[in-house]
């Protein structure tokens, strides 16, 4: 007895072990899927040395500088490395090169002190040949009534006061508020405007007005927040103040940059894809950690977490470090132009570009119709918290061209926690990114774009033109768009689907 049942569990114990590593790789409820792709997501991976690699290492990536280059590089090997079936990159121009020089401003009283301003230019504005003695003229926030209270804003240096950056609406106003006062500004034919820093602490940073890496119409600076509030504070007391002003920037010629994209192929519809991307680009003061380079870490670790399930794909999958994203959101958008011919076959487009606050749910770019068949998809990542379909639309990361030509997009949404302070800023550094917090992220990237990718059908159609434009109004991103000067490349169809 005792000897045939040794025989005996010594076979099943056999049969268990051939069974299980397989019911592992090939889990057959949707579930099972779900959970194991999970498991694997979060376990260790190479993430943090890859982003470290690309922060410490490369640093701040503008395109056309040697950093970008050694930035695609880099992605190319993580991929591979990552288990990537192929990669390759892809090339496109943004119309200028664009580097600041030596920025230098200094403020002076009448007969009274002189002081230092700590300033940066703004990305892909003109320069400014050395201004000595330039009025320095308070306008507020730059509103029509504002210019008009100021009277005569002719040859001289227009202060425009801002606010503290404390959320993404803050964040959505900074932008906004710039297409106008620059329009005030050269209406009145001032020199160049002076914007306060939206931080505190004599934090400095980038950003650019251009909507496709044009040069801009007038000479600008960001100045420290505790330097332009003393200007001010002086203007106010009747204090007349001057400032010597040189903004040496260097702007060239046409350059190329690239995407990289990388593709592990679907089994049974492997003409049709979903796609999971970041901009890997990012401006120079900080080493652009947060902004964007832990989401093109996230990428990659993804693909990595998909490749080692050993799970099957009904569709393909790409996973796209765009380029040019901070110019205009060129990469993306040159991506669309170049795939148009495909865009009917892309099930989704998933994209992370919002730092390491935690994922709340996700946006759907006011598509209303594929929440129905979204939600399901999403349910797993209850557990994250991050289970949520927002039906509002926003213009601001690379998913807005694919959104433009009516394909599902769904863009992570995160809370704030330490991104605003350090956005595009001189802190933006590798000491910033919550690393647990990145690892569910990488859950939830993975575990998205794979469902979508094996999801029986296509989770909504493809737009057409009036639809989208229905879209646009219905969630006021028209709006947004007139006042960020984008609304006319959609009126003349220069941009978004033609029909």
């Amino acid at each position: 007895m005792t000897c045939r049942f040794g025989r005996l569990w010594f076979i099943l114990s056999f049969l268990v072990a051939l069974v299980l590593p397989s019911f592992a790789a090939n889990p057959d409820s949707d579930r099972e899927v779900e959970d194991h792709l999970i498991v694997e997501a979060l376990k260790p991976s190479p993430l943090e040395v890859n982003l470290r690699r690309l922060t410490d290492e490369v640093g701040g990536r503008v395109p056309g500088t040697p950093a970008f280059q050694r930035a695609v590089d880099w992605g190319v090997a993580a991929f591979k490395e990552a288990g990537a079936e192929s990669v390759h990159t892809e090339e496109f121009t943004i119309e200028h090169s664009w580097a600041e020089g030596a920025t230098e401003m200094t403020a002076s009283l009448y007969g009274g002190a002189a002081f230092s301003v700590r300033a940066v230019s703004i990305a892909w504005a003109p320069a400014l040949p050395a201004a000595k003695h330039v009025p320095i003229v308070d306008v507020g926030q730059g509103t029509e009534a504002e210019f008009a209270k100021a009277v005569d804003v002719s040859g001289k240096i227009v202060l425009v006061h801002t606010r503290v950056l404390a959320s993404w609406a803050d964040l959505f106003w900074e932008y906004e508020q710039a297409p106008a006062v620059i329009g005030l500004a050269m209406k009145g034919k001032a020199k160049a405007i002076a914007f306060l820093a939206t931080r505190e602490h004599d934090i400095l940073y980038r950003h650019t007005n251009a909507v496709a890496g044009e040069i801009d119409q007038l000479p600008m600076v960001i100045v420290a927040r505790e330097d332009g509030e003393r200007i001010a504070r002086l203007l106010a007391s009747g204090n007349p103040v001057w400032a010597d002003l040189s903004i040496p920037n260097k702007i060239g010629g046409a350059i190329k940059t690239w995407n990289v994209v990388a593709e592990i192929r679907g089994s049974e519809k492997p003409d049709e894809y979903v796609v999971l991307g970041a901009h890997l680009d990012s401006w120079e003061l900080g080493t652009g950690a947060l902004d964007n380079g832990c989401n093109a870490a996230l990428v990659i670790d993804a693909l990595r977490a998909i490749k080692a399930s050993g799970l099957k794909r009904s569709r393909s999958m790409k996973f796209i470090l765009f380029s040019g994203e901070e110019e205009g959101l060129m990469g993306s958008r040159a991506y669309v132009v170049q795939h148009r011919g495909e865009l009917d076959n892309i099930a989704g487009v998933v994209i992370f570009d919002s730092g390491t606050g935690k994922t709340t749910g996700f946006s759907v770019g006011g598509r209303k119709d594929i929440i129905p068949a979204a939600q399901p998809l999403v349910a797993p990542l209850a557990q994250f918290g991050a289970d949520k379909l927002l039906s509002n639309a926003e213009s601001g990361t690379d998913h807005f061209d694919f959104m433009l030509e009516g394909v599902p997009t769904f863009v992570a949404e995160q809370a704030e926690a330490n991104y605003m302070e350090n956005y595009h800023a001189t802190s933006d550094t590798y000491d910033k990114v919550d690393f647990p917090q990145l690892k569910k992220h990488v859950a939830e990237a993975a575990e998205l774009s794979f469902a979508l990718a094996n999801a029986p059908d296509h989770v909504g159609p493809r737009l057409n033109r009036a639809q989208i434009e229905q879209t646009l109004h219905e969630t006021h991103l028209d709006q947004e768009m007139k006042d960020m000067g984008m609304w006319d490349d959609w009126a003349n169809r220069k941009r978004g689907r033609k029909e």
